[in-house]
């Protein structure tokens, strides 16, 4: 191999060796503040800021928005989010679907399912196939009352994943609000095979069981039940 070559080859094997240590460095960091967050997320932002005034990486944006989320601004987290999702350094595809993720269950906690449901689609055109964010997106569905949305997204996400205990408990709650307990107890049965403890399936159950017991005293199926 020619000289220039090899100094060449060499250059780019040592660029790429800093590149991954760097890259490792980060995660690590990333890392520790997401565990810190748990703990205490007003030092976890602290710490996110420092870390952004060191060379604003994305590792840094992502840390500071979840603490803001964690210390109660959802809203201010996830609009973070989702500019570190659409920002040209936000990384992989797999990265940015996951800041949308984020982003949209931020949303959820401040009570804006439409936000949500943008952040969601957004996550969903880079992976469509992922049953978690079908799921999540089923969830603004079932909040903005669109409940064949939310259905068709919790086939899809029972489509990748069969038996998924949490896709049969809120496509029971789809069918419920639809006013079909049948069905709705169809997937409780479901979810408490995948998950016999689950509280938000027990609770579930005990609505369906009204709903048919209702539907059973009038001779016919039942309107659409509004949630309590």
């Amino acid at each position: 191999m020619p000289l220039l070559a090899a100094t060449l080859v060499s250059l780019a094997l040592m660029q790429q060796t800093v590149g991954d240590q760097i890259a490792a460095e980060e995660a690590a960091r990333l890392d520790a503040c997401l565990a810190r967050i748990e703990t205490d997320p007003d030092n976890a932002y602290e710490d996110g800021l420092a870390w952004s005034y060191q060379g604003n990486r994305p590792g840094a944006r992502q840390c500071t928005a979840l603490a803001l989320i964690a210390l109660g601004h959802p809203e201010e987290g996830a609009a973070r989010l989702q500019s570190l999702a659409n920002a040209t350094d936000g990384g992989t595809m797999e990265q940015r679907a996951a800041y949308l993720s984020q982003a949209g269950n931020a949303w959820i906690q401040a009570e804006n399912p439409d936000a949500a449901l943008v952040a969601f689609d957004g996550a969903i055109k880079i992976a469509p196939d992922a049953p978690e964010l079908l799921m999540d997106r089923a969830t603004a569905h079932l909040l903005l009352e669109h409940y064949d949305e939310a259905i068709e997204d919790l086939d899809a996400a029972l489509r990748y994943t069969p038996g998924l205990g949490e896709a049969h408990q809120l496509r029971g709650q789809a069918w419920l609000e639809k006013g079909d307990p049948d069905k709705a107890m169809l997937d409780v049965k479901a979810a408490m095979d995948a998950d016999p403890e689950n509280v938000a399936t027990l609770v579930l159950r005990g609505r369906v069981r009204e709903a048919l017991r209702i539907q059973e005293a009038a001779g016919g199926p039942v309107e659409r039940l509004e949630s309590n």
